[in-house]
């Protein structure tokens, strides 16, 4: 039986949630990533690219090209939202389905085709999407990932593409090396330096030739190049882990700062696990310093998604672990072995009063957003919230609510 492999990818995608919530940025250049000299561009519009910018690229470059440019930190949660959003509608849809990133997805149509149709049923797939999710999406769709993804790029923006089992060799062959997966700027600059520009030049190249020069990984791009590579579908799971870090536009040593930002980073996390109905039993805080040394530490803990339990760990933790005494570059706080659960109240320390607090104030961040309300102690972290000291065994007490 031929396969059906469907590869779908939502267009520019932190760029088009930025639109979907601030209309007013519809057709503008826009830029969403790290906004200091530090920062990196995490996603950029079509009307950004015409003047050479690119994800990954320097922010600092990519404003420079393009000095017209909004440009936007973005916000995580939101885009967590929105990709959630679109696995629960690609979840009810098909039987089998990779999500390969927050915006990217595989799924096994194979044997669909006999009852409805493979192109038919993806294209509804993706009508739904958009009119569900409000978000534009491309697909591809053919007899494996590789010529799927593809696909996917030549597609876009917002559009859609079928190969035909048996034509993968010649919609391939007229393409740049650049577009087969894998092959990034170094390999792609020792394969020009070879005269090869087109993946038809590869596919009429023998295997040896390409393995003399790129080891193994010259094997994988010449099947890839031909259209038959076939690396398995990995069937989507739930997450095990969950983390936020933060790189520092100049590298610090303000305890202060330093605290505030760990604050923020267990508040949120926190958060972000109760929204998600997890518990977490393990806690990691990871510092890289100035000389770009990393180091990290971690505690078991009762599963618990509750603030008064995590964020004094975890500034335990930061304490214990910052010994060197020098500027440090980089914050990381990381909550792992995840379960589904809801917080398991502890009969001899928990009270109504908090229990009934924190439902309080997950019910405002549910409908205004995580940062609608925070404790006084986290308001000062620039990114994500502001906080001072642990509660030392205190309920939390209150808060800043921001007006909308």
């Amino acid at each position: 039986m031929n396969k059906n492999i469907l590869h779908l990818d939502l267009d520019t995608f932190f760029v088009s949630c930025e639109r979907l919530i601030d209309s007013r940025l519809q057709k503008r250049p826009l830029l969403v990533g790290g906004t200091g000299d530090r920062g990196v561009v995490a996603a950029c519009s079509y009307e950004t690219r015409r003047f050479g910018v690119h994800s990954g690229m320097s922010m600092k470059v990519a404003r420079r090209l393009c000095p017209e440019a909004v440009v936007i930190r973005g916000n995580a949660s939101i885009y967590s939202k929105y990709s959630h959003q679109v696995t629960d509608i690609v979840k009810e849809h098909v039987p089998i389905f990779e999500k390969a990133s927050i915006d990217e997805f595989y799924a096994d149509l194979t044997g669909m085709d006999t009852f409805f149709g493979c192109y038919k049923y993806a294209s509804e797939l993706r009508a739904k999407i958009i009119k569900e999710s409000g978000l534009p999406i491309s697909f591809g769709l053919s007899a494996n990932k590789i010529v799927s993804k593809v696909a996917t790029g030549e597609a876009k923006p917002n559009n859609q593409l079928q190969i035909d089992h048996g034509y993968e060799k010649s919609f391939l062959a007229p393409l740049s090396i650049r577009k087969i997966p894998s092959v990034g700027d170094k390999t792609y600059q020792t394969l020009r330096n070879l005269g090869i520009d087109k993946i038809s030049v590869i596919q009429n190249m023998p295997v040896e030739m390409l393995t003399s020069v790129l080891g193994a990984n010259g094997r994988t791009i010449w099947k890839r190049a031909l259209g038959i590579d076939n690396p398995p579908l990995i069937p989507f799971h739930e997450r095990k882990s969950i983390s936020i870090e933060r790189t520092f536009t100049k590298d610090t040593i303000d305890m202060e700062m330093l605290r505030t930002t760990i604050f923020a980073m267990a508040e949120s996390l926190a958060y972000q696990l109760r929204r998600g109905n997890k518990l977490s039993a393990c806690i990691s805080v990871k510092i890289r310093y100035s000389d770009f040394n990393t180091y990290s530490k971690q505690i078991k803990i009762p599963y618990s998604s509750a603030d008064h339990v995590i964020i004094p760990q975890v500034l335990e933790l930061f304490e214990t672990l910052y010994q060197r005494r020098l500027l440090i570059r980089l914050v990381g706080v990381k909550l792992s072995h995840l379960v589904t659960g809801n917080y398991q109240i502890n009969l001899f320390d928990d009270t109504e009063q908090m229990l009934n607090l924190y439902n309080a104030l997950d019910k405002i961040r549910n409908r205004f957003g995580e940062l609608s309300v925070q404790k006084a102690s986290s308001m000062g972290a620039k990114t994500i919230g502001r906080f001072d000291n642990p509660f030392n065994g205190e309920p939390p007490v209150i808060l800043a609510h921001r007006k909308q």
